[in-house]
């Protein structure tokens, strides 16, 4: 008969410590109020609101700690009155906010690309007394055309120049003449508007070369195309 009582009593022990391992399933050790094991989400709440304290953040961003540390304290009181579920449930909110706390500002935006500004230049010369634009530099010009097509926003400026032969006023009007040759011909060959285009002459202002020889105002009778991508 006592052999029988002392099995009965090792099986009623055994059962009971099955139960409470079973029952302590999702518990941690953590003494607090005289009871050693709570729910880990209680505990996971508690450790990060400590840990975002240490790291300052309770005053880096106090409004939105004190937040999560009310819920948090909410989530104790609603465990204490015997709503576990509940309580579990407020903790893993308290555990969300808390480690949301004081998020680092964003990057900043990334810097623009660099402007990158394409140019050209051209050189266009012209014979004696004349405001044609020879065969032989339809080719460059052509390229000044694609290029202005390729860079919608692009500014041409063109300068005309002349040699010293003839009256200072005349060859002021024949430099003018062959700057506005060129700028017809751009605009015809629908490179860029009329507004994108800038003309001057110069006269015989400024020779690059001596006008004392045939060869040097030949390079003097001329045409500069300057031209900006933007």
């Amino acid at each position: 008969m006592e052999a029988k009582n002392r099995r009965k009593l090792i099986l009623l022990l055994l059962c009971f410590s099955l139960a409470f391992i079973i029952g302590c399933a999702g518990y941690v050790y953590s003494p607090k109020n005289g009871v050693g094991y709570h729910p880990v989400e209680l505990i996971n709440a508690d450790k990060a609101i400590v840990d975002a304290q240490n790291a300052g953040k309770d005053k880096q961003c106090p409004k939105e700690f004190a937040e999560a540390k009310g819920l948090r304290d909410k989530a104790w009181e609603i465990y204490w009155s015997c709503r576990t579920k509940e309580s579990i449930a407020i903790a893993k909110d308290a555990l969300i906010k808390t480690n949301a706390l004081c998020p680092p500002p964003p990057p900043p935006p990334p810097a623009p690309a660099p402007r990158i500004i394409d140019k050209m230049t051209l050189l266009l010369h012209f014979d004696f007394d004349k405001a044609i634009i020879k065969d032989i530099d339809i080719p460059q010009l052509k390229k000044a055309v694609d290029f202005v097509k390729k860079y919608p926003q692009a500014k041409v400026k063109l300068e005309g120049h002349t040699d010293s032969i003839g009256t200072e006023q005349y060859n002021q009007k024949l430099s003018e003449k062959r700057a506005e040759a060129v700028r017809k011909y751009i605009v015809k060959e629908g490179g860029c508007s009329e507004a994108s285009i800038s003309s001057i002459g110069y006269g015989e202002l400024k020779p690059v070369d001596s006008n004392k020889t045939k060869e040097g105002r030949a390079n003097n009778r001329r045409v500069e195309v300057f031209i900006l991508s933007e």
